[in-house]
């Protein structure tokens, strides 16, 4: 199994904080895996991907031990523009992002500055603006679109860049529904059709827990729990009082199941929600 991140007993501290951002973390992710990471607001998650990213120890002052690594290299050795290729990071604030006057500009100036030959460029524009759904938008200033929209923009500006690992920080945060569920497409794309990496910094757990490999929760600048998502929101309870709120639909039957009325699995999408609840109104009762 290729790795595509591994974190060892990585911590970190800004400059004059009391206290480490993160604590002796560890993680490993699969290349092709899709990796839900949820927690607390101000629990490491921002800064576990960062350092993934490599702007932490690269960009940002600080001290850090342990080590983390990039396809089998570690990061803090790692020269910026093979990072820049191999990892894109989208922020959840797309604004903070833009450089140029136009969306195709913008797309461009990512191509141009990791060295993409000129002959191949008018290809990667078009397959991420298809892809994203803003082939539309491309004559159009990035500040004077919607905010689905530009989180779309930003996606594609990386996805241009074909980077191996695509890191989406709070992708949904900024955005209404239905940007939202135009977000959670392009991710499910990208994982049907492409097998790349995918790390989901999300507070809407709903949205992607069906999309995970695996969910991962950062509390207090540790890895507090991992595992499949069919594992990771069996104990609802304990995640509630974290302040990680699973599926409605999967609250719903861990109540049932608190009071003796279902027994099985707990469903994690809507679909699976209304066949287990049609075999209990049709008598089922409980099963394993």
């Amino acid at each position: 199994m290729r790795l595509a991140v591994e974190v060892e007993r990585f911590s970190w501290r800004c400059p004059f904080a009391q206290r480490d951002a993160l604590r002796e973390v560890s993680l490993a992710i699969p290349a092709g895996e899709f990796t839900l990471v949820v927690g607390p607001n101000e629990a490491g998650k921002t800064t576990l991907m960062l350092a993934i990213k490599g702007i932490i120890p690269h960009s940002l002052a600080g001290r850090h031990d342990g080590t983390v690594r990039v396809f089998g290299e570690p990061v803090a050795q790692k020269n910026a523009a093979v990072l820049a290729r191999q990892v894109g990071y989208v922020f959840g604030d797309p604004d903070a992002q833009f450089t140029a006057l136009t969306v195709e500009e913008e797309i461009l100036f990512g191509l141009e500055n990791v060295g993409v030959p000129t002959s191949e460029i008018g290809a990667r524009i078009r397959r991420a603006s298809e892809l994203t759904m803003i082939s539309d938008l491309l004559d159009k200033p990035p500040y004077d679109i919607s905010g689905g929209e530009k989180q779309r923009v930003a996606i594609a500006s990386v996805l241009a860049m074909d980077p191996e690992i695509l890191i989406l920080d709070e992708p949904t945060s900024m955005i209404d529904p239905l940007g939202k569920d135009l977000i959670v497409d392009i991710c499910g794309s990208l994982k049907r059709d492409r097998r790349m990496t995918v790390i989901v910094v999300e507070h809407n757990v709903e949205a992607f827990a069906p999309l995970a490999d695996r969910v991962v929760l950062v509390r207090d600048g540790r890895i507090e729990r991992e595992g499949a998502p069919r594992t990771f929101f069996d104990d609802v309870e304990s995640l509630i009082d974290c302040g990680v709120y699973p599926p409605q639909v999967t609250q719903v039957f861990a109540r049932l199941q608190r009071r003796g009325l279902y027994a099985g699995p707990l469903p994690l999408t809507d679909e699976e929600g209304v066949a287990a609840g049609t075999r209990l109104l049709q008598g089922a009762g409980r099963w394993r």
